[in-house]
């Protein structure tokens, strides 16, 4: 169909397009990233979404079920590119109250015979007020799909804000965000930030959404709040921090971030054991099922799945373990499209 990759042009990504990629600038994948998000930047925009066994989660009605991760876009950069790839919604950022550089360099590091990524890219981003100026100048405004999506933003704390001053950073962001997001992300579970995972201990973020789902009203409705959660989580805090989160109003949840584990790492790839950072891809494949399956378990909240879906069947569990909707991220990097369309195809209905 118009806007889509053809079949034969999909299967050539992992043939021909992924090997030249990881080879481009040095093999370095954080230029390599930039630039292919800077070149998506350029892609005209389309107003008309791919329909594909449509669902509607906290009030939203999202034409597929297959989203794009945060920290693929973190800018919104390529906010107008994602419905022509077949996604059905995206989160833009991580952003931050503040501008912040992120984490030293080198800090993403593929791990090409696990199928993985490692980063501690650190919220590396232009701020919560940039990208707001960026979707208002595409005329992105809440509810519309004026990029034929609708789109989430992630939001973060930057790491010059103490803990104790963290309530205000969201708060800013949220502020900034809110006239232009069809849902907020909390991201409290970034390995990255140092001190930030300890805003999912349920009395932590219970003080935290209250602030931010108070102030996620535009105009007068209620933004829906999604808390993004970490695999890590032990099943007693996860039980506690699940009923803070559905006593706070929240709308869903977003299971999972990526883990400091590095179990299912290749033996090609054990030097990366030692690097700092969280581990995304096929070693995270499991843990994120099973933890989506216990959240499912625990709250009636809607769930987001996201974490080692690097095939269309790795999605058909997600959906079986309870998520509602799910998101790529490590898995697009090494599918390309053509895991978009594999999902699409999963369903029974052809895009």
């Amino acid at each position: 169909m118009t806007g889509l990759l053809t079949r034969a042009e999909l299967g050539a990504y992992q043939r021909l397009v992924r090997p030249v990629l990881f080879r481009l600038f040095g093999g370095d994948p954080e230029v390599v990233h930039e630039r292919m998000i800077e070149w998506m930047g350029h892609v005209p925009g389309t107003r008309s979404a791919r329909v594909v066994d449509p669902v509607e989660v906290a009030g939203i009605r999202f034409p597929n079920r297959v989203g794009v991760a945060a920290g693929l876009d973190k800018d919104g950069v390529a906010a107008a590119a994602w419905a022509r790839l077949g996604f059905g919604f995206a989160e833009l950022g991580t952003v931050t109250g503040r501008p912040q550089p992120g984490n030293p360099k080198p800090r993403i590091m593929r791990a090409v015979a696990s199928r993985a990524i490692v980063n501690r890219m650190g919220f590396n981003n232009a701020g919560a007020d940039a990208l707001a100026d960026r979707l208002l100048k595409r005329g992105v405004t809440r509810g519309t799909g004026r990029l034929g999506i609708p789109l989430g933003v992630s939001i973060g704390k930057t790491k010059a804000v103490p803990l104790d001053k963290a309530h205000d950073d969201y708060l800013a962001s949220v502020t900034a965000i809110r006239p232009h997001a069809d849902y907020i992300a909390v991201n409290v579970s970034s390995p990255n930030t140092p001190g930030l995972r300890s805003l999912q201990a349920a009395h932590e973020v219970a003080a935290l959404l209250r602030v931010v789902v108070t102030a996620a009203v535009d105009g007068a409705e209620q933004v829906p709040v999604l808390v993004k959660l970490a695999p890590d989580l032990e099943d007693d805090d996860l039980v506690n921090t699940l009923a803070a989160i559905e006593e706070s109003g929240a709308a869903g949840v977003i299971a999972t971030n990526t883990t400091l584990s590095r179990r299912g790492l290749a033996p090609a790839d054990a030097r990366l054991a030692a690097e700092a950072g969280g581990l995304s891809g096929a070693p995270l494949t499991a843990r994120a099922l099973a933890f989506v399956d216990r959240v499912a378990g625990l709250t009636e909240l809607p769930i987001i799945g996201v974490g080692g879906i690097m095939s269309p069947a790795d999605a058909g569990r997600m959906f079986d373990a309870g998520a509602r909707l799910i998101q790529l991220y490590t898995g697009f990097i090494y599918a390309g499209p053509a895991l978009v369309r594999g999902i699409h195809e999963l369903t029974g209905v052809r895009v």
